[in-house]
Formats: structure tokens, sequence, C-alpha cells
């Protein structure tokens, strides 16, 4: 089955960086946007950045100039390089990527099982 598997989130300072990962594995034909969102406790899910395949990015204006979104085709793989974190940061991020699945041959959304990422002031 199609899996997205999000890395390296974890507990940094305020001022330090992260660096997420989604690798997406499985029956993966061709992966088109691909996106990080958050979700902080008693908040709404946000969209936090996204790309075309064509590497075009969008961001939330909350992190323009501290995030970066990038992704590697060859390798069904975004990444997120967070700087300049913020408690206001922490939340659980979410990879999403519209797909197509050779196993259901079809095109969907898939959501990764999320990773946490908590700054300390």
């Amino acid at each position: 089955q199609v899996q997205l598997v999000e890395s390296g989130g974890g507990l940094v300072q305020a001022g330090g960086s992260l660096r997420l990962s989604c690798a997406g594995s499985g029956s993966i034909v061709s992966i088109n946007d691909m996106a990080w969102h958050r979700q902080a406790p008693g908040k709404q899910r946000e969209l936090v950045a996204a790309i075309t395949r064509g590497g075009t990015t969008t961001y939330a204006d909350s992190v323009k100039g501290r995030f970066t979104i990038s992704r590697d085709n060859a390798k069904n793989t975004v990444y997120l390089q967070m700087n300049s974190l913020k408690p206001e940061d922490t939340a659980v991020y979410y990879c999403a990527a519209d797909l197509i699945d050779g196993g259901l041959l079809r095109r969907g959304n898939y959501w990764g099982q999320g990773t946490q990422v908590t700054v300390s002031s």
C-alpha cells in the first residue's frame, strides 16, 4: 500500500532548526503536489508550505523567510527545512501528497501519520 512517512521531528530550542522529511513508498506511480500542514492543540490544521512537481512553492505568511520546502522527485520525498524556530511553531506536522496509486489505479490525496515538533522558549 501507499505510505507517507514523516521523520525529523523532535524537541528544539527557540532559534534552532529542524529538517523534516516525508518519504513516499509503496505502489506510487507519480506524485503531483506535495505539502506540509501542521496542527497545534486547540488550533485548526493549517497549510504550512506546498510545492508542485515542477518546484513552485507556496508558504504560509507565518513561516515565510524561515521555512523552505523542497522535493526530490526521484525519491518521492519532500522536505521542510525549518530555521529560526519559534514556540508558536510547535505542532504536529503532517505530510500530504496528491499522487497516482498504481495499486488502486487512481489518483488521490494521501497523508502521513505526522511528526511532533516542539520548540521550547
